[in-house]
């Protein structure tokens, strides 16, 4: 999980003005927090199969977030990935 802290820190960093909430930078960062938390829930209760359903639909709107962050801003997209710690 996304530490409270660090997620309103990286809110913050991406906030394209004051009072932004759902760009899309900003739902990718929620969306993995999310994701995150659903994960560990999913390692506890493995035969909870709505979670897990929950799960892989936040995790393909977060893919399709970040398909269009990548096509249409590729230095925020870099700059996110490695900020969330994404890819390796």
């Amino acid at each position: 999980m996304i530490d409270t802290q660090k997620r309103i820190e990286l809110e913050g960093q991406f906030k394209l003005h004051e009072r932004d909430t759902g760009s899309v930078e900003l739902q990718v960062i929620q969306l993995t927090d999310r994701i995150l938390q659903l994960t560990e829930h999913a390692k506890i209760n493995p035969k909870d199969f709505s979670s897990k359903r929950g799960l892989l639909k936040l995790v393909n709107r977060r893919r399709k977030f970040l398909e269009y962050i990548k096509e249409h801003k590729e230095n925020v997209y870099r700059n996110l990935v490695q900020n969330l710690g994404l890819r390796k």
